[in-house]
């Protein structure tokens, strides 16, 4: 009886290879939630991933260097994550572009078209400042709320700004082609 019972444990616990590999999109998934609730990770960061047969890179800018180090490693720890390509970098240190990110995100979520993107604790819009040259980055529900967006921002002075928000549907697309 005892024997028949570990057999039987055992074989609950052991999955086949098939079953245990994870898609791209699971695993990518994954990556993106891992980023997203790291604590550090703000509106003033910005990172993309890609996932190719389990290896990931790692894209994108975040406002101190600690950031890119500590994302990467909570990305190497999830499953069916095989190795990690950082290609994180840290923004210079400026006193004028840290006025303009807060300056442009009050203004972008205090709009009346974009309030409803303000609540909690990730908001979808991020606003990335590098030398004066602004990139919005981020979704939002459709392509009237990313015009808004990019007016609000062109009403700064700014050596730039650069609009790389997508709508769900455009984001929605780029995961069904994975």
């Amino acid at each position: 009886m005892k024997k028949t019972l570990l057999t039987l444990v055992l074989a609950a616990t052991v999955t086949p290879g098939f079953a245990a590999e994870r898609t791209t999109l699971t695993v990518l998934r994954d990556v993106e939630r891992q980023v997203e609730h790291y604590v550090y990770f703000t509106i003033f960061d910005a990172v993309h991933a890609t996932v190719d047969d389990g290896v990931v890179t790692l894209t994108g800018k975040v406002t101190q260097p600690f950031k890119a180090e500590a994302i990467a490693k909570r990305v190497a720890r999830v499953d069916g994550v095989t190795a990690v390509r950082n290609r994180i970098t840290a923004l210079p240190l400026s006193r004028f572009d840290d006025a303009l990110r807060l300056q442009m995100a009050d203004a972008l979520y205090r709009h009346p078209a974009l309030s409803q993107y303000g609540g909690g604790a990730n908001p979808p819009i991020h606003v990335i400042v590098e030398n004066g040259r602004v990139t919005l980055d981020g979704i939002v529900n459709n392509h009237s709320d990313r015009v808004v967006a990019t007016a609000v921002a062109r009403s700064f002075t700014t050596f730039g700004v650069t609009n790389a928000l997508k709508t769900r549907a455009e984001a929605k697309a780029e995961l069904e082609r994975l």
